[in-house]
């Protein structure tokens, strides 16, 4: 069971007890990421996550990672357009130990000017391996390609230009802004106590800023074009399809639809382009959800020779699924895939972490298992197919990575 606690600063808590495992998970949600940034501080958001590991006013970078060795647990954090999250497993004897380091670093990160010329390099160099690796790079040029004009068409990364001009003072004041207490929910799962709300509303329940009016302006979907040449042996392309926000009232028939079509090995897209015609080794569709848009994206990967054939197979496949829609069977073991996803997720205490953060921070809601089971099974051959074809008959967006200039 959920338990929910909203401190008197604004701040949320969701934990959820589980006696049966012997570990804890901690996550630190905060409503923050590259889609709340401009053409000046794009890749702040990401910026600022790595200098939370760089030290405190008492520990150095050396001294959090000791401190969670020594107690074998993890600690880690990542940035996505809408969200950053920090969070550490540890086992459950060691919660409160991980929780102090959790808000050592997130109230007393020093972001000393030595230490943050150290990390740009480091982030430069993860620019440049996101450059040296084409099937992510692609849909980077994908997000541009759909939103042109708005920040979720930003990087994550930023770019080496905005990260140059990044000071303390700079990470300070945009931590200031957008690290209110309202856009922070502290997510825990595993075997603790709900007592441990009172350990997590000492440390984090008081601290006070001025709540931030941010303005979220809802994207415009573009069907805009975006070509690189790279000297790559494969070429990358993407296509993106409007799709829908988190919580809308239709997610799980696109949930079962895209695993249908391009979501697992058995999908329409995977038999068609991998085992049927040879032409790919990854091929896949997926959905993201944001809080007021979303996108259906469809990634393949094949050689220059074959880029044709396989753009004219993605669309014969989308063709015949909105021509001939889907089968009983494939709804049926669509629907059973993912409901044993959902269950299996379940057995891990970060998953549980990370499901209950994320519903916090953005739905400010919670599904039990049993409802989701429900909405699941909910979904019907013309629910599905009404969906296929209201979402594959707008135009799409496109981007392709290509060794040649065809």
């Amino acid at each position: 069971m959920i338990k929910k606690y909203t401190c008197q600063n604004g701040l949320r808590i969701v934990l959820e007890e589980i006696p049966t495992v012997r570990s804890v998970a901690i996550g630190i949600w905060v409503n923050s990421g590259s889609r709340h940034e401009n053409q000046k501080n794009n890749g702040i958001s990401h910026f600022l996550e790595h200098m939370f590991f760089k030290g405190t006013q008492t520990r150095t970078s050396l001294e959090i990672a000791e401190a969670f060795d020594s107690i074998g647990g993890q600690v880690n954090a990542f940035t996505s357009k809408e969200y950053t999250c920090f969070y550490a497993k540890i086992l459950d004897n060691h919660a409160e130990y991980a929780l102090h380091i959790l808000a050592d670093m997130f109230f007393h990160s020093t972001f000393a000017e030595e230490e943050l010329e150290k990390e740009k390099q480091v982030v430069y160099e993860e620019i440049k391996m996101y450059e040296d690796t084409p099937d992510d790079l692609i849909h980077d040029l994908l997000d541009r390609s759909a939103y042109p004009h708005h920040a979720l068409g930003y990087p994550i990364l930023g770019t080496v230009e905005t990260l140059e001009a990044f000071t303390g003072e700079t990470l300070k004041a945009y931590m200031h802004q957008m690290y209110t207490p309202d856009r922070v929910v502290i997510s825990v799962a595993g075997n603790v106590k709900e007592t441990f709300i009172t350990q997590i509303e000492r440390l984090f329940g008081s601290y006070e800023r001025e709540k931030a009016l941010i303005e979220s302006e809802k994207p415009l979907f573009h069907h805009n074009r975006i070509q690189r040449k790279k000297d790559i042996e494969q070429t990358h392309l993407c296509f993106a399809y409007e799709g829908l926000p988190i919580g809308h009232k239709d997610i799980y028939d696109l949930i079962v639809m895209n695993n249908i079509f391009g979501g697992s090995f058995s999908s329409r897209l995977f038999q068609e382009v991998r085992e049927q015609k040879g032409l790919a080794y990854s091929i896949f569709s997926y959905h993201s959800a944001y809080q007021d848009s979303g996108m259906v994206t469809i990634y393949g990967g094949t050689g220059a020779n074959q880029m044709n054939a396989l753009f004219d197979t993605i669309q014969s496949t989308i063709q015949d699924l909105k021509n001939h829609g889907v089968t009983e069977k494939e709804l049926r073991n669509s629907k059973e895939q993912l409901k044993g996803n959902v269950m299996l997720s379940l057995e891990s205490t970060n998953s549980r972490m990370s499901r209950n953060g994320k519903n916090e921070l953005l739905l400010r809601r919670h599904r039990s298992l049993d409802e989701m089971i429900v909405e699941i099974d909910q979904v019907t051959i013309e629910s599905a197919n009404t969906l296929a074809e209201r979402i594959f008959s707008e135009p799409y967006a496109f981007a392709i990575i290509n060794p040649n200039e065809s």
